[in-house]
């Protein structure tokens, strides 16, 4: 198999992964679009030296964490790292708190629809962002950036509510 076929199968295996990490990151999606394409283009220049000591989807990490904190810097944003990356093992931990809980059910009353509905069948339902995106007829991409919005709104909501 040639090098630019890995690259495309690397692409589409990870580039909906990657995007939401980096999204976590900056918070805003159309810097998060351009730093996954930077990821990806950083990652076919120096494929050569990927040792294999990690899995692809943890070097791409590495490459998009790093490539994030550098466009961060560029815009002169102060935040940290671990302010700005909110995993779903943080949002679970705030469900388990049931004052929380009480708070995230009174935001996700209020919010639109699909961001609701999803947010709902990915946590509550536990569903795959695969069986997300056939009940809507949608993809599992569409699924997962719905979802990733879902939980800013969230967690924006939370911040102003403090």
């Amino acid at each position: 198999m040639n090098a630019f076929l890995d690259y495309e199968k690397l692409y589409n295996t990870y580039f909906m992964e990657i995007y939401s990490f980096v999204m976590t990151i900056v918070k805003n999606s159309h810097q998060a679009e351009e730093i996954t394409q930077e990821v990806f283009f950083k990652a076919l220049n120096t494929k050569k030296t990927y040792e294999g000591k990690s899995s692809e989807f943890t070097w791409l990490c590495a490459i998009a964490k790093n490539t994030a904190l550098d466009a961060i810097r560029r815009s002169n944003r102060t935040q940290t790292l671990e302010e700005d990356i909110v995993s779903d093992s943080n949002m679970e931990k705030c469900l388990e708190d049931e004052e929380m809980t009480l708070r995230i059910h009174q935001i996700l009353h209020n919010m639109d629809e699909p961001y609701k509905e999803v947010f709902q069948l990915r946590i509550f339902g536990e569903l795959s962002f695969v069986k997300i995106g056939q009940i809507f007829g949608k993809t599992e991409s569409w699924a997962r950036v719905t979802y990733h919005r879902a939980r800013l709104k969230i967690q924006e909501r939370m911040k102003e509510n403090e």
